[in-house]
Protein backbone atom coordinates (compact mmCIF):
# COMPACT_ATOMS: atom_id res chain seq x y z
CA UNK A 1 0.00 0.00 0.00
CA UNK A 2 1.11 3.34 -1.19
CA UNK A 3 1.86 6.01 1.86
CA UNK A 4 -0.96 7.91 1.06
CA UNK A 5 -3.10 5.17 1.37
CA UNK A 6 -1.57 4.61 4.85
CA UNK A 7 -3.17 8.47 6.00
CA UNK A 8 -5.95 8.57 8.23
CA UNK A 9 -9.27 8.12 6.39
CA UNK A 10 -13.01 8.04 6.82
CA UNK A 11 -14.93 4.67 7.24
CA UNK A 12 -18.67 4.63 7.26
CA UNK A 13 -19.48 0.81 8.71
CA UNK A 14 -23.50 -0.24 7.59
CA UNK A 15 -24.56 -2.75 9.68
CA UNK A 16 -27.69 -5.10 9.88
CA UNK A 17 -27.46 -6.20 13.41
CA UNK A 18 -24.83 -3.95 14.47
CA UNK A 19 -21.94 -6.75 13.82
CA UNK A 20 -19.33 -4.37 12.58
CA UNK A 21 -18.60 -3.26 16.36
CA UNK A 22 -15.17 -5.13 16.72
CA UNK A 23 -13.96 -4.16 12.85
CA UNK A 24 -15.13 -0.30 13.41
CA UNK A 25 -13.55 -0.21 17.00
CA UNK A 26 -10.15 -1.80 15.50
CA UNK A 27 -10.15 0.73 12.52
CA UNK A 28 -10.73 3.56 15.18
CA UNK A 29 -8.14 2.52 17.30
CA UNK A 30 -5.81 2.16 14.46
CA UNK A 31 -5.90 6.32 13.58
CA UNK A 32 -8.84 6.33 11.65
CA UNK A 33 -12.37 8.45 11.90
CA UNK A 34 -14.89 5.98 12.39
CA UNK A 35 -18.90 6.37 12.28
CA UNK A 36 -21.39 3.33 12.54
CA UNK A 37 -24.91 2.87 11.00
CA UNK A 38 -27.12 -0.67 12.37
CA UNK A 39 -30.28 -0.66 10.81
CA UNK A 40 -32.11 -2.97 13.28
CA UNK A 41 -33.85 -1.31 15.87
CA UNK A 42 -33.45 -3.56 18.51
CA UNK A 43 -29.86 -3.68 18.11
CA UNK A 44 -29.18 0.21 17.87
CA UNK A 45 -27.51 0.86 21.10
CA UNK A 46 -24.39 -1.80 20.34
CA UNK A 47 -21.68 0.06 19.52
CA UNK A 48 -22.71 3.30 22.13
CA UNK A 49 -19.71 4.59 23.64
CA UNK A 50 -17.06 2.94 21.96
CA UNK A 51 -17.66 4.30 18.01
CA UNK A 52 -19.61 7.19 17.00
CA UNK A 53 -23.03 5.93 16.28
CA UNK A 54 -25.34 7.60 13.36
CA UNK A 55 -29.01 7.12 12.71
CA UNK A 56 -28.70 7.83 8.68
CA UNK A 57 -25.81 6.85 6.94
CA UNK A 58 -26.99 7.97 3.96
CA UNK A 59 -26.33 11.61 4.94
CA UNK A 60 -22.91 10.91 6.13
CA UNK A 61 -22.01 9.05 1.98
CA UNK A 62 -20.25 12.25 1.06
CA UNK A 63 -18.09 12.65 4.11
CA UNK A 64 -17.10 8.60 3.69
CA UNK A 65 -13.81 7.82 2.11
CA UNK A 66 -14.95 4.18 2.20
CA UNK A 67 -18.18 2.58 2.79
CA UNK A 68 -18.47 -1.01 4.47
CA UNK A 69 -21.35 -3.16 4.25
CA UNK A 70 -21.35 -5.99 6.49
CA UNK A 71 -24.28 -7.99 5.06
CA UNK A 72 -26.23 -9.46 2.19
CA UNK A 73 -29.32 -6.95 0.66
CA UNK A 74 -27.19 -3.82 -0.39
CA UNK A 75 -25.79 -5.30 -3.12
CA UNK A 76 -28.06 -2.81 -5.23
CA UNK A 77 -26.78 0.05 -3.19
CA UNK A 78 -23.44 -0.66 -3.06
CA UNK A 79 -23.48 -0.90 -7.29
CA UNK A 80 -24.70 2.53 -7.27
CA UNK A 81 -22.67 3.99 -4.88
CA UNK A 82 -19.67 2.51 -6.74
CA UNK A 83 -20.76 3.94 -9.93
CA UNK A 84 -20.58 7.71 -8.56
CA UNK A 85 -17.25 7.18 -7.59
CA UNK A 86 -17.49 6.15 -4.15
CA UNK A 87 -14.87 2.77 -2.65
CA UNK A 88 -17.25 0.42 -1.55
CA UNK A 89 -16.64 -2.89 0.12
CA UNK A 90 -19.59 -4.90 0.19
CA UNK A 91 -21.91 -7.20 -2.16
CA UNK A 92 -23.28 -7.09 -5.53
CA UNK A 93 -26.99 -7.80 -6.64
CA UNK A 94 -25.44 -11.23 -8.05
CA UNK A 95 -23.41 -11.96 -5.10
CA UNK A 96 -26.37 -11.28 -2.80
CA UNK A 97 -28.57 -13.62 -4.68
CA UNK A 98 -25.69 -16.00 -4.15
CA UNK A 99 -26.58 -16.29 -0.63
CA UNK A 100 -30.00 -15.21 -0.25
CA UNK A 101 -31.29 -18.11 -3.29
CA UNK A 102 -30.35 -20.91 -2.23
CA UNK A 103 -32.15 -22.49 -5.29
CA UNK A 104 -29.87 -19.92 -7.58
CA UNK A 105 -26.76 -20.53 -6.13
CA UNK A 106 -26.75 -24.54 -6.95
CA UNK A 107 -27.45 -23.89 -10.15
CA UNK A 108 -24.59 -21.32 -10.51
CA UNK A 109 -22.42 -24.00 -8.89
CA UNK A 110 -23.67 -26.51 -11.49
CA UNK A 111 -22.86 -23.44 -14.39
CA UNK A 112 -19.56 -23.72 -13.16
CA UNK A 113 -19.22 -26.95 -13.44
CA UNK A 114 -18.62 -27.69 -9.85
CA UNK A 115 -20.36 -30.98 -8.33
CA UNK A 116 -23.15 -30.33 -6.54
CA UNK A 117 -25.35 -32.09 -4.07
CA UNK A 118 -28.88 -33.22 -5.23
CA UNK A 119 -32.08 -31.28 -4.09
CA UNK A 120 -35.16 -29.73 -4.22
CA UNK A 121 -37.31 -26.40 -3.52
CA UNK A 122 -40.52 -26.52 -2.17
CA UNK A 123 -43.09 -23.83 -0.96
CA UNK A 124 -45.35 -26.17 1.59
CA UNK A 125 -44.85 -28.46 3.84
CA UNK A 126 -47.11 -31.23 2.73
CA UNK A 127 -45.19 -31.46 -1.01
CA UNK A 128 -41.94 -31.51 1.13
CA UNK A 129 -43.57 -34.68 3.13
CA UNK A 130 -44.92 -36.35 0.26
CA UNK A 131 -41.73 -36.31 -1.40
CA UNK A 132 -39.62 -37.94 1.08
CA UNK A 133 -42.02 -40.42 1.73
CA UNK A 134 -41.77 -40.93 -2.47
CA UNK A 135 -38.30 -40.94 -2.48
CA UNK A 136 -36.89 -42.43 1.73
CA UNK A 137 -33.37 -41.23 1.82
CA UNK A 138 -31.30 -38.81 4.61
CA UNK A 139 -32.06 -35.12 3.69
CA UNK A 140 -31.50 -31.50 5.24
CA UNK A 141 -33.97 -28.92 5.46
CA UNK A 142 -32.91 -25.78 4.31
CA UNK A 143 -35.07 -22.68 4.59
CA UNK A 144 -33.90 -19.49 2.13
CA UNK A 145 -34.61 -16.32 2.19
CA UNK A 146 -35.06 -14.13 5.29
CA UNK A 147 -36.12 -17.45 7.31
CA UNK A 148 -32.86 -18.78 6.82
CA UNK A 149 -31.56 -16.21 9.42
CA UNK A 150 -33.52 -18.04 12.05
CA UNK A 151 -30.53 -20.87 11.92
CA UNK A 152 -32.71 -23.17 15.01
CA UNK A 153 -34.99 -24.01 11.90
CA UNK A 154 -31.89 -25.60 10.01
CA UNK A 155 -32.09 -29.64 10.54
CA UNK A 156 -29.47 -32.66 9.14
CA UNK A 157 -31.58 -35.60 9.15
CA UNK A 158 -29.64 -38.59 10.67
CA UNK A 159 -32.22 -41.27 9.22
CA UNK A 160 -31.43 -42.94 5.99
CA UNK A 161 -35.43 -43.61 5.22
CA UNK A 162 -36.13 -39.72 6.11
CA UNK A 163 -38.57 -40.58 8.91
CA UNK A 164 -37.36 -37.73 11.40
CA UNK A 165 -37.07 -35.44 8.50
CA UNK A 166 -40.89 -35.61 7.95
CA UNK A 167 -41.25 -35.55 11.92
CA UNK A 168 -39.81 -32.18 11.78
CA UNK A 169 -41.75 -31.10 8.53
CA UNK A 170 -45.03 -32.37 10.16
CA UNK A 171 -43.46 -29.88 13.54
CA UNK A 172 -43.08 -26.47 11.45
CA UNK A 173 -46.23 -27.31 9.73
CA UNK A 174 -48.23 -26.90 12.72
CA UNK A 175 -45.90 -23.63 13.80
CA UNK A 176 -45.55 -22.06 10.92
CA UNK A 177 -48.46 -22.89 8.44
CA UNK A 178 -47.63 -21.07 5.22
CA UNK A 179 -45.65 -18.32 6.48
CA UNK A 180 -42.62 -20.35 6.35
CA UNK A 181 -41.48 -18.94 3.04
CA UNK A 182 -39.24 -21.18 0.54
CA UNK A 183 -37.28 -24.18 1.38
CA UNK A 184 -34.90 -26.93 0.32
CA UNK A 185 -34.41 -30.37 0.80
CA UNK A 186 -30.61 -31.46 0.01
CA UNK A 187 -29.30 -34.83 0.11
CA UNK A 188 -27.32 -36.02 3.04
CA UNK A 189 -23.69 -37.07 2.76
CA UNK A 190 -21.31 -37.74 5.40
CA UNK A 191 -18.30 -36.25 5.43
CA UNK A 192 -15.80 -33.21 7.02
CA UNK A 193 -17.61 -29.69 6.92
CA UNK A 194 -15.49 -27.40 5.89
CA UNK A 195 -14.81 -23.79 4.49
CA UNK A 196 -13.27 -22.01 2.01
CA UNK A 197 -13.20 -18.02 1.79
CA UNK A 198 -11.07 -15.41 0.36
CA UNK A 199 -11.21 -11.45 0.17
CA UNK A 200 -12.12 -10.25 -3.22
CA UNK A 201 -10.61 -6.88 -4.93
CA UNK A 202 -12.81 -6.27 -8.05
CA UNK A 203 -10.38 -8.36 -10.33
CA UNK A 204 -9.28 -11.24 -8.52
CA UNK A 205 -8.99 -13.08 -5.01
CA UNK A 206 -6.97 -11.87 -2.71
CA UNK A 207 -4.27 -14.47 -1.05
CA UNK A 208 -3.70 -16.21 1.19
CA UNK A 209 -7.36 -17.62 1.34
CA UNK A 210 -8.51 -19.00 4.31
CA UNK A 211 -9.64 -22.38 5.50
CA UNK A 212 -12.85 -22.72 8.74
CA UNK A 213 -14.36 -25.17 10.20
CA UNK A 214 -17.34 -23.70 12.27
CA UNK A 215 -19.18 -24.99 15.31
CA UNK A 216 -23.00 -24.61 15.17
CA UNK A 217 -24.08 -26.63 18.05
CA UNK A 218 -25.23 -24.95 21.12
CA UNK A 219 -23.36 -27.50 23.15
CA UNK A 220 -19.98 -29.47 23.09
CA UNK A 221 -19.53 -32.79 20.79
CA UNK A 222 -22.51 -31.43 18.54
CA UNK A 223 -24.99 -31.61 20.91
CA UNK A 224 -28.64 -29.15 20.95
CA UNK A 225 -30.00 -26.69 18.67
CA UNK A 226 -28.32 -25.40 15.59
CA UNK A 227 -26.94 -22.04 16.20
CA UNK A 228 -25.69 -19.06 13.83
CA UNK A 229 -22.25 -19.88 15.47
CA UNK A 230 -20.63 -20.55 18.48
CA UNK A 231 -16.94 -20.67 17.63
CA UNK A 232 -14.92 -21.49 14.77
CA UNK A 233 -11.55 -22.63 14.22
CA UNK A 234 -9.21 -21.77 11.04
CA UNK A 235 -5.84 -21.35 8.94
CA UNK A 236 -4.67 -19.31 6.07
CA UNK A 237 -2.82 -21.34 3.21
CA UNK A 238 -1.66 -20.03 0.07
CA UNK A 239 -2.91 -23.38 -1.84
CA UNK A 240 -6.09 -25.02 -1.51
CA UNK A 241 -7.85 -28.06 -3.15
CA UNK A 242 -11.04 -27.67 -1.91
CA UNK A 243 -10.91 -24.02 -2.55
CA UNK A 244 -9.32 -24.81 -6.47
CA UNK A 245 -12.39 -26.66 -6.47
CA UNK A 246 -14.81 -24.55 -5.94
CA UNK A 247 -14.39 -20.82 -5.30
CA UNK A 248 -11.82 -20.48 -7.54
CA UNK A 249 -13.78 -21.22 -10.33
CA UNK A 250 -15.88 -18.13 -9.74
CA UNK A 251 -13.34 -15.60 -9.88
CA UNK A 252 -13.98 -14.49 -13.93
CA UNK A 253 -17.75 -14.28 -12.50
CA UNK A 254 -17.24 -12.35 -9.71
CA UNK A 255 -14.67 -9.61 -11.60
CA UNK A 256 -17.27 -9.29 -14.35
CA UNK A 257 -19.79 -8.26 -11.41
CA UNK A 258 -17.18 -5.95 -10.01
CA UNK A 259 -17.02 -7.55 -6.89
CA UNK A 260 -14.87 -5.85 -4.11
CA UNK A 261 -15.33 -7.39 -0.61
CA UNK A 262 -15.35 -11.12 1.04
CA UNK A 263 -17.25 -14.34 -0.04
CA UNK A 264 -17.24 -17.92 1.68
CA UNK A 265 -18.50 -21.32 0.07
CA UNK A 266 -19.62 -23.99 2.81
CA UNK A 267 -18.91 -27.64 1.76
CA UNK A 268 -18.80 -31.16 2.75
CA UNK A 269 -16.05 -33.22 1.73
CA UNK A 270 -15.19 -36.89 1.60
CA UNK A 271 -13.19 -39.31 -0.23
CA UNK A 272 -15.54 -38.74 -3.08
CA UNK A 273 -14.95 -35.35 -3.97
CA UNK A 274 -16.04 -32.12 -2.26
CA UNK A 275 -19.78 -30.93 -2.68
CA UNK A 276 -20.52 -27.04 -1.71
CA UNK A 277 -23.70 -26.26 0.68
CA UNK A 278 -24.06 -22.72 0.02
CA UNK A 279 -22.40 -19.54 -0.02
CA UNK A 280 -22.12 -16.33 2.28
CA UNK A 281 -21.38 -13.79 0.13
CA UNK A 282 -20.35 -11.11 3.00
CA UNK A 283 -18.16 -11.17 6.13
CA UNK A 284 -18.59 -14.47 8.12
CA UNK A 285 -19.56 -14.04 11.80
CA UNK A 286 -17.33 -14.68 14.15
CA UNK A 287 -15.15 -15.64 11.07
CA UNK A 288 -13.51 -11.61 10.20
CA UNK A 289 -13.07 -11.53 14.10
CA UNK A 290 -10.68 -14.57 14.21
CA UNK A 291 -9.57 -13.60 10.77
CA UNK A 292 -8.32 -10.12 12.13
CA UNK A 293 -6.13 -11.43 14.69
CA UNK A 294 -4.39 -13.86 11.95
CA UNK A 295 -3.21 -10.68 9.91
CA UNK A 296 0.00 -8.84 10.81
CA UNK A 297 -1.11 -5.48 9.16
CA UNK A 298 -4.32 -3.16 10.32
CA UNK A 299 -7.53 -4.38 8.92
CA UNK A 300 -8.78 -0.90 8.11
CA UNK A 301 -5.83 -1.04 5.63
CA UNK A 302 -6.68 -4.48 4.65
CA UNK A 303 -10.24 -3.35 4.07
CA UNK A 304 -9.46 0.30 2.11
CA UNK A 305 -6.89 -2.22 -0.21
CA UNK A 306 -9.36 -4.63 -1.12
CA UNK A 307 -12.07 -2.15 -1.66
CA UNK A 308 -10.11 0.34 -3.71
CA UNK A 309 -9.26 -2.50 -5.67
CA UNK A 310 -5.18 -2.40 -4.83
CA UNK A 311 -4.67 -5.00 -2.59
CA UNK A 312 -3.39 -8.36 -3.65
CA UNK A 313 -1.47 -10.08 -1.23
CA UNK A 314 -2.49 -10.50 2.43
CA UNK A 315 0.14 -10.42 5.49
CA UNK A 316 -1.06 -13.32 7.74
CA UNK A 317 0.55 -15.32 11.05
CA UNK A 318 1.17 -18.95 10.55
CA UNK A 319 -0.20 -21.97 12.24
CA UNK A 320 -4.10 -21.66 13.64
CA UNK A 321 -6.77 -19.24 14.90
CA UNK A 322 -9.92 -20.10 17.30
CA UNK A 323 -12.03 -18.28 18.48
CA UNK A 324 -15.67 -19.28 20.83
CA UNK A 325 -18.13 -16.99 21.53
CA UNK A 326 -19.94 -16.29 25.15
CA UNK A 327 -23.25 -16.05 25.06
CA UNK A 328 -26.58 -15.23 27.68
CA UNK A 329 -29.92 -16.11 27.37
CA UNK A 330 -32.14 -16.45 25.26
CA UNK A 331 -29.79 -17.72 22.94
CA UNK A 332 -29.86 -18.86 20.34
CA UNK A 333 -33.70 -17.73 20.84
CA UNK A 334 -35.45 -14.40 20.34
CA UNK A 335 -37.28 -13.51 23.30
CA UNK A 336 -37.52 -10.25 24.54
CA UNK A 337 -39.07 -11.03 27.90
CA UNK A 338 -36.13 -13.41 29.03
CA UNK A 339 -33.45 -11.41 27.51
CA UNK A 340 -35.03 -8.09 29.23
CA UNK A 341 -35.16 -10.29 32.43
CA UNK A 342 -31.90 -11.63 32.64
CA UNK A 343 -29.65 -10.78 30.34
CA UNK A 344 -30.16 -6.72 29.33
CA UNK A 345 -27.69 -4.29 31.01
CA UNK A 346 -25.65 -7.43 32.31
CA UNK A 347 -21.88 -6.02 32.95
CA UNK A 348 -19.15 -7.89 31.05
CA UNK A 349 -16.29 -7.68 34.14
CA UNK A 350 -12.58 -9.01 33.57
CA UNK A 351 -10.50 -10.19 36.19
CA UNK A 352 -7.16 -8.25 34.91
CA UNK A 353 -7.71 -5.53 32.37
CA UNK A 354 -5.92 -7.83 29.54
CA UNK A 355 -8.56 -6.70 26.65
CA UNK A 356 -6.27 -8.74 24.10
CA UNK A 357 -8.62 -11.47 22.10
CA UNK A 358 -11.47 -10.29 23.43
CA UNK A 359 -13.83 -9.03 20.86
CA UNK A 360 -16.47 -6.76 21.87
CA UNK A 361 -20.22 -8.14 19.74
CA UNK A 362 -23.68 -7.05 21.69
CA UNK A 363 -22.17 -4.53 23.98
CA UNK A 364 -22.78 -0.84 24.67
CA UNK A 365 -19.97 1.10 26.91
CA UNK A 366 -21.34 3.22 29.93
CA UNK A 367 -18.64 4.75 32.35
CA UNK A 368 -16.23 2.61 30.76
CA UNK A 369 -18.29 -0.51 31.80
CA UNK A 370 -19.07 -2.64 29.03
CA UNK A 371 -22.93 -4.11 28.99
CA UNK A 372 -25.11 -6.28 27.02
CA UNK A 373 -27.15 -4.77 25.11
CA UNK A 374 -29.23 -5.83 21.75
CA UNK A 375 -31.61 -8.43 21.35
CA UNK A 376 -29.65 -12.05 21.01
CA UNK A 377 -27.38 -12.43 23.79
CA UNK A 378 -24.28 -12.64 22.10
CA UNK A 379 -21.96 -10.99 24.48
CA UNK A 380 -18.50 -11.78 22.97
CA UNK A 381 -16.56 -13.22 21.08
CA UNK A 382 -12.68 -14.47 22.64
CA UNK A 383 -9.91 -15.24 20.49
CA UNK A 384 -6.48 -17.41 20.56
CA UNK A 385 -3.65 -17.63 17.94
CA UNK A 386 -0.56 -20.34 18.14
CA UNK A 387 1.47 -22.49 15.91
CA UNK A 388 -0.34 -25.38 16.39
CA UNK A 389 -4.19 -25.55 17.00
CA UNK A 390 -3.57 -26.79 20.68
CA UNK A 391 -1.89 -23.49 21.55
CA UNK A 392 -4.43 -21.48 19.53
CA UNK A 393 -6.92 -23.37 21.99
CA UNK A 394 -4.76 -23.00 25.11
CA UNK A 395 -4.23 -18.86 24.55
CA UNK A 396 -8.22 -18.93 23.76
CA UNK A 397 -9.72 -20.66 26.94
CA UNK A 398 -6.99 -18.79 29.49
CA UNK A 399 -8.68 -15.50 28.04
CA UNK A 400 -12.11 -16.56 28.64
CA UNK A 401 -11.38 -17.33 31.77
CA UNK A 402 -10.26 -13.32 32.38
CA UNK A 403 -13.85 -12.99 31.42
CA UNK A 404 -17.07 -12.60 33.64
CA UNK A 405 -20.46 -12.34 32.46
CA UNK A 406 -23.61 -13.57 34.82
CA UNK A 407 -25.70 -16.51 33.35
CA UNK A 408 -22.89 -16.87 30.48
CA UNK A 409 -22.52 -20.17 28.38
CA UNK A 410 -19.78 -21.02 26.00
CA UNK A 411 -18.75 -24.44 24.06
CA UNK A 412 -15.61 -25.92 25.60
CA UNK A 413 -14.47 -27.90 22.41
CA UNK A 414 -13.53 -25.60 20.15
CA UNK A 415 -10.89 -26.64 17.83
CA UNK A 416 -11.15 -30.02 18.87
CA UNK A 417 -12.56 -30.93 15.57
CA UNK A 418 -9.34 -30.34 13.80
CA UNK A 419 -7.81 -33.50 15.00
CA UNK A 420 -9.90 -36.07 13.32
CA UNK A 421 -10.93 -33.84 10.44
CA UNK A 422 -7.43 -32.90 9.47
CA UNK A 423 -6.63 -36.66 9.18
CA UNK A 424 -9.60 -37.55 7.04
CA UNK A 425 -8.84 -34.43 4.88
CA UNK A 426 -5.38 -35.09 4.24
CA UNK A 427 -6.05 -38.71 3.39
CA UNK A 428 -8.28 -37.66 0.13
CA UNK A 429 -5.79 -35.30 -0.58
CA UNK A 430 -7.55 -32.32 0.43
CA UNK A 431 -4.92 -30.40 2.63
Amino acid sequence: MSKSDKAVKKFLFISRWGESLDIALATQNEGHTVKMFTEDKGCREIGSGFVNKVRDWRKHIDWADILIFDYTGYGAECDELRAKGKIVFGGTPYTDRLELDRNYGQQELKRHKINTLPFKEFNTFKEAISYVQQHPNAYVIKPSGETQELKQLLFVGTDDEGNDVIRILKAYEKSWGDNFGTFQLQRRVKGVEISAAAFFNGTQFVTPINITFEHKKLFPKELGVSTGEMGTSMFWTKDSPIFEKTLKKFEATLAKHKFFGHIDINCIANGMGVYPLEFTSRFGFPQIFIQRDGLNEPIGEVLFGIASGQKKELQVKKGFQVGAFIVVPPFPYDDKKTFELFSKDAVVVFKKEKMEGVHPMHVKKVNDEWLITGNTGIAVLVTGTGLTMRDAQRAMYNRIGNVIINNAYYRTDIGDRWYEDSDKLWSWGLL
